[in-house]
């Protein structure tokens, strides 16, 4: 073989060697930012501090180019068909003005790094007017146009075209993505300022490419946007150039297109980009308002006024709720006054179903103090202001400090605006007047109702005689008297009672009670006396003994039944224990129901110096002192008194005794009742 053969061979070996050095170099490249990349810039193209690859800016009518610096080999030679290759990018196209499109960008392989440098954004840097569509161009590019130019017939201001040789796209399509999970396309903004991915692969044995599009979170689109048949070989030229072109707008619509992240391979799949690790856009436009500061901060001013107002609004009203009258002579009595707070919430607001009853002096509640959990019961009686408001309330609190197994313990008091309420410790059995009148589930038998009869007799006693003051309770009744576990009788409800010293003579007051209580010389003189209870003691008697109301009105005035007349008509026709209550039947102790009857209407009689005291009572109560015959006094005893003016509405009403009896007889008779026992 001649030398200058064997020189031949070396030198064509040798070539392909370096060439294939070369392109085993270039097989493939990664770029997580760009900043030591060292690529070829041109134009506006250029790096950004933290590594952001910005192909052009606001700058009218110039281009901006930015190419991966070594050539990349495609064919193995210049008449071969081109190589697979696959590419993966993350671009931004990022409008200065919302919602004004400016000039896209275009992945551009191209067999130099020289296009031209006329700044029509319709060739997106690519070709200009005179070359579009050339054959020698050699550029094969895949666009993402936000300008629909009606020369190259775009289809829409927002598209993804593939482009060989000219700018006229072969195939575009909207631009949108094929999530996996859906049946259908969803559209995408190119120019949102959003980021995006976007893929493109060429099969060189298959002769295909595929551009796929998806948002920056999306994972890669099982199915492409675009897919086109199309033989690259005769396009490609052995060795090319790859990377981005864009052109600026000849309009005032500042457009940036960035590139965050760049993958290639050659006969391979580019490696899948490190989205994290990718660098992050700037910010454009006018400065953004923290939504903190445009949202939240107003929301949370808004939020603190209503609170605030409503803070204030829940304090007056919760003040005007619990509010109190406490005047500074009040201060004296700090233990026996009861904040009106923690009565409303022992009584759960004064409920209804807390309502033990009701008459003509208020309405009571049962309550539960949070402070002791004492049961309670709260009266509510109207008040008004006005000079002896002081005097009464001192009464109150000095009753609060009665002590005696047949009285209610008065615990306390609290004014509040036109109310008085009277705290009272709670009787779980009731008011005597439920087992009279009110369809009781059960009846008393008279052992309990004679028990009841002492122990209030037993209290009045207490209050008159044994206490260090005279207490005048004013409103005997069996609705005042209270049972106990045990069914003992207690007296209670002491809003009316008035005291005076041992003594001393009893003031003038208003007249205050219950009518069919009321002695007939109160209702003249308006001074409450002992003989006053006593004469209310002595219908009590009789409701108890008899079941029966001291008067029963009816729908005719002259039907209405007074029961002291009834009672002594009873005892006038001879058979006085006609009147005990029918509920008993025969089981009761005649001796001790005639005794009552009789003493009810001795207690009843119009004179009070023909009435007993209450410790006479309590002797004949006891069978220590036998009743007086009370044949002298028929003529003296009356419901409302002899000669008396009638309570309004019972003008009508007849008394058994509507005579005087003669001074005589009245006298004789008192002294001898005076005698047993005062």
């Amino acid at each position: 073989m001649s030398l200058k053969l064997v020189t031949a061979i070396l030198a064509y070996f040798l070539v392909h060697i370096v060439v294939g050095a070369a392109a085993s170099d270039d097989v493939g490249f990664i770029f997580q930012g760009f900043q030591s990349s060292n690529l070829s810039l041109d134009g506006l193209a250029t790096v950004t501090n933290n590594g952001l690859l910005r192909i052009t800016n606001t700058t009218k009518f110039r281009t901006g180019h930015a190419f991966y610096p070594n050539p990349i080999n495609f064919k193995s030679t210049h008449n071969s068909s081109a190589f697979s290759f696959s590419t993966q990018f993350v671009f931004a196209i990022v409008p200065e003005v919302s919602r004004v499109n400016g000039p896209g960008i275009a992945f551009v392989i191209a067999p130099t790094r020289n296009l031209t440098e006329v700044g029509f954004s319709q060739f997106l840097g690519l070709v200009d007017g005179n070359t579009d569509g050339n054959q020698t161009n050699h550029v094969f590019a895949v666009e993402l146009d936000t300008f629909q130019h009606q020369e190259v017939e775009d289809i829409n201001a927002n598209h993804v075209g593939i482009d060989v040789n000219s700018v006229k796209s072969i195939v575009s399509s909207p631009a949108s993505y094929h999530a996996n999970n859906n049946n259908s396309f969803d559209n995408l903004t190119l120019s949102s300022g959003q980021r995006m991915q976007l893929w493109v692969e060429y099969d060189g044995a298959d002769r295909r490419i595929n551009v796929t599009l998806a948002p920056i979170a999306a994972a890669k689109p099982h199915t492409p946007l675009l897919s086109l048949t199309y033989d690259l070989s005769p396009i490609l030229k052995q060795t090319m150039y790859v990377g981005f072109s864009a052109a600026s707008s000849p309009l005032d619509m500042g457009t940036s297109q960035f590139v965050l992240g760049w993958s290639f391979r050659v006969n391979g799949v580019a490696q899948a980009l490190d989205l994290s690790r990718l660098p992050k856009l700037p910010r454009f436009g006018p400065k953004k308002v923290s939504k903190f500061f445009t949202v939240g901060l107003p929301l949370i001013c808004i939020l603190l006024s209503l609170t605030l107002t409503s803070g204030v609004a829940y304090y007056l009203r919760r003040k005007w709720k619990y509010a109190e009258v406490l005047e500074e002579w009040e201060l004296a009595y700090g233990p026996h006054r009861f904040k009106y707070k923690d009565l409303y919430v022992a009584t759960k607001g004064f409920t209804e179903k807390l309502l033990l009853g009701e008459g003509g002096f208020g309405r009571v509640y049962k309550g539960i103090l949070t402070t002791n959990k004492v049961e309670v019961a709260v009266k509510k009686v109207s008040h008004h202001a006005s000079q002896g408001m002081k005097e009464f309330v001192a009464e109150i609190v000095s009753i609060g400090r009665l002590s005696h197994r047949n009285l209610v313990p008065l615990l306390g008091y609290c004014r509040r605006k036109g109310e008085l309420l009277l705290v009272y410790e709670f009787m779980s059995k009731g008011s005597l007047d439920s087992f009279l009148f009110k369809q009781p589930k059960r009846t008393l038998n008279w052992s309990e109702r004679f028990r009841v009869i002492r122990g209030v007799a037993s209290g009045l006693l207490y209050l008159h005689e044994e206490w260090e003051q005279v207490v005048i309770h004013r409103d005997v009744k069996a609705s005042n008297v209270l049972l106990d576990d045990e069914l003992n009788g207690r007296l209670g409800d002491f809003g009316l009672a008035r005291l005076y010293d041992h003594g001393t003579l009893p003031q003038t007051t208003h007249v205050a009670g219950s009518l069919g209580y009321l002695a007939p010389e109160y209702s003249r003189t308006g001074k409450a006396t002992t003989s006053t209870d006593v004469y209310a003691f002595g219908a009590f008697l009789l409701e108890v003994a008899c079941g029966r109301r001291p008067i029963e009105t009816r729908a005719e005035p002259e039907e209405n039944i007074i029961l002291v007349d009834w009672v002594f008509s009873c005892w006038k026709a001879g058979n006085i224990l006609q009147a005990v209550d029918q509920k008993l039947g025969t089981e009761y102790v005649k001796e001790e129901a005639e005794m009552v009857l009789k003493l009810g209407l001795l207690c009843s009689h119009s004179q009070p110096k023909i009435r007993p005291s209450m410790r006479q009572v309590l002797l004949y109560l006891d069978g220590s002192v036998a009743l007086p015959d009370l044949s002298p006094l028929a003529m003296g005893i009356s419901a409302f008194g002899l000669g008396s003016a009638q309570p309004a509405g019972f003008e009508d009403i007849p008394s058994s005794f509507a005579t005087f009896t003669d001074q005589y007889f009245l006298h004789s008779v008192a002294d001898s009742i005076l005698s047993g026992g005062r």
